[in-house]
């Protein structure tokens, strides 16, 4: 890694926007599925009511084990993006591909899970995201900062277009 200040500066730059893109897409993973916690307070059943009077997403009207099961894959998403942020952070590049690939990839597992859906445009959707997990995990082979954090840019564009097109 260049020593010279003007890419310290852009890395850090980088750094701080995609820290500040995560920290907003995990407060809108959080919140939409916030309902899910059993929170059943009076300020809880309250938010329910509002979110699904607002709340112009289409439903996958999956049934409750499915639909945990899902919500329990995207924190695990989630999780996987952190810690790729740590893993470039640290110049970890090696470790930061195997974990896209086997956590954001398109493994078996997940084209199997994937393919359970009904909804053709959330399928297509969750296939475009894996297939960019494993896109992120080649980028991040090369060790170039610029295209891994651009490819990574790219994978959560799909997490925040469906989590604006869809819920649970």
């Amino acid at each position: 890694m260049s020593q010279h200040p003007y890419f310290l500066l852009l890395f850090s730059m980088k750094k701080t926007i995609l820290s500040a893109g995560i920290l907003l897409f995990s407060v809108m993973v959080f919140d939409s599925t916030a309902k899910d916690s059993g929170d059943a307070t009076e300020h809880g059943m309250h938010h329910d009511k509002m979110h699904s009077i607002n709340d112009n997403r289409i439903s996958l009207g999956l049934p409750a084990a499915m639909k945990q099961h899902q919500l329990e894959n995207m924190r695990a998403h989630l999780e996987a993006i952190r810690s790729i942020l740590g893993f470039i952070s640290d110049g970890s590049f090696d470790k930061a591909s195997q974990l896209a690939h086997t956590k954001l990839g398109l493994t078996e597992e997940m084209k199997k899970m994937c393919d359970m859906f009904e909804n053709e445009e959330f399928k297509s959707l969750g296939l475009a995201f894996h297939r960019s997990g494993d896109a992120l995990g080649e980028a991040l082979k090369t060790k170039d900062i610029t295209k891994s954090l651009d490819t990574l840019h790219t994978t959560m564009g799909y997490c925040v277009q469906c989590h604006a097109a869809y819920r649970q």
